[in-house]
């Protein structure tokens, strides 16, 4: 690998070095990730299908889970490539690319961190005012909260990169992640990035700890609420489907908290490669499974799918 030197020249490209340290592991890595990549992407697109086919499934719940997995599917979209490139080749990506990238997945990550307090909150409205949700969560309520978080991230991340634009790169030219994430990015500039890392900072903590602190808040008025109801198989099955879908959000804000709010916590940039990995890769792949896990109606759709298709085969 060629590291264009210091100086006054301007870089027009970077290299992702990904996971350089580990070649012995690239064809096995390769062939794990282009599994998940895949998976990532059909158990998405399914949910998306029956949700679309099934006239019953025309519900707030499952138009934000659509949404969801549209998010998902764009969201790894956005990084997966460039890692596998990075497995097989030495991944180059230009400045303006770069940059396109990291909008593309920073917009996606924003608008994903506000649709998961969204559902979140969908949830508490069904569970704990149940005669009043048709009017406290009714179709133009519905559209409005998910055209408000995909214009969201896209405002927010607009700024940053708009910001991080602005900055002068001369070199050397070598991001050590496999995506273009802000840290290693702004780490690279030649010229003071102060302004953007202030910004992305106060940015950050908006974007994720109201959104965490809506999410807790929900899901503790529903155990509150599911509390009151007699023990039994409705109760248990309340507290699993919380329990999963907590693990998963908290997960997904865990890591991105640790290295957009308190990126001084992550000491090795291995480490930060494994977080990274966590919420560009685990849940995506998990989400999925979690949202639909114990779902019947949305296996009804499934397999009614599933069983034309067979018959057209």
């Amino acid at each position: 690998m060629e590291i264009i030197p210091t100086g006054n020249k301007t870089i027009t490209e970077f290299v992702l070095l990904g996971f350089c340290d580990i070649p012995e592991l690239h064809f096995l890595f390769f062939i794990v990730f282009t599994a998940v990549y895949v998976f990532i992407i059909i158990g998405n697109m399914l949910i998306i299908v029956a949700v679309v086919s099934s006239q019953r499934l025309h519900k707030p719940m499952y138009i934000f889970l659509v949404n969801l997995s549209f998010l998902e599917i764009l969201y790894t979209s956005s990084v997966m490539p460039k890692m596998l490139e990075g497995f097989l080749q030495e991944a180059t990506i230009s400045v303006a690319g770069c940059l396109l990238q990291f909008f593309i997945f920073g917009s996606l990550a924003t608008a994903e961190c506000l649709l998961l307090a969204v559902m979140a909150y969908d949830r508490y409205l069904a569970i704990c005012y149940p005669l009043h949700y048709p009017l406290l969560m009714g179709p133009r309520r519905c559209m409005g909260l998910v055209v408000t978080t995909w214009l969201s991230g896209c405002m927010v991340d607009g700024l940053v990169v708009a910001l991080v634009a602005q900055l002068r790169f001369c070199g050397p030219n070598h991001i050590d992640q496999f995506y273009c994430d802000f840290m290693p990015l702004v780490g690279l500039a030649c010229s003071d990035p102060r302004v953007a890392q202030v910004t992305t900072l106060v940015l950050s903590v908006f974007c994720l700890t109201i959104p965490f602190g809506l999410i807790l808040t929900s899901y503790g008025r529903i155990v509150v609420a599911v509390l009151r109801v007699p023990a039994g198989a409705s109760r248990r099955k309340a507290f699993s489907t919380c329990s999963s879908h907590l693990a998963v959000v908290t997960t997904f804000y865990g890591t991105l908290m640790t290295l957009y709010v308190a990126p001084s916590a992550v000491h090795s940039q291995n480490l930060s490669k494994v977080f990274s990995l966590l919420y560009t890769v685990v849940t995506p792949l998990f989400n999925p499974v979690i949202y639909t896990l114990r779902n019947k109606v949305v296996h009804q759709a499934l397999r009614k799918i599933l069983c034309i298709k067979q018959t057209l085969d």
